[in-house]
């Protein structure tokens, strides 16, 4: 593994990019789909305003957790994909510990 205070290369940096956007996409439908279990009872502030605020609090959450590494997800796909790239943009290759 490289250390972290190498440059990256605008490959690397695109893919970390790319890696991290995915994660968060992924966790917006986790959380979607969680939210869309009914447990049979009926929903005490189901309005429109509600449901608006739980979708965009639930996108923030993907977008920090994706970017801090808290899944490791994007850490994992940046580093798979990381392989295919040149040896010159390989230098962007994820450090160990932040994602």
């Amino acid at each position: 593994m490289r250390g972290a205070s190498e440059p990256q290369t605008s490959e690397g940096a695109a893919l970390r990019k790319a890696a991290q956007g995915f994660e968060a996409i992924f966790l917006r439908q986790i959380l979607a789909s969680a939210r869309q279990t009914s447990f049979g009872g009926e929903d005490l502030f189901g309005n429109q305003a509600s449901e608006t605020f739980t979708q965009m609090r639930d996108e923030r959450f993907a977008e920090i957790a994706s970017g801090t590494g808290a899944f490791g997800l994007a850490r994992q796909l940046e580093a798979q994909l990381a392989r295919v790239l040149p040896p010159a943009a390989a230098a962007a290759e994820p450090a160990s510990g932040k994602g």
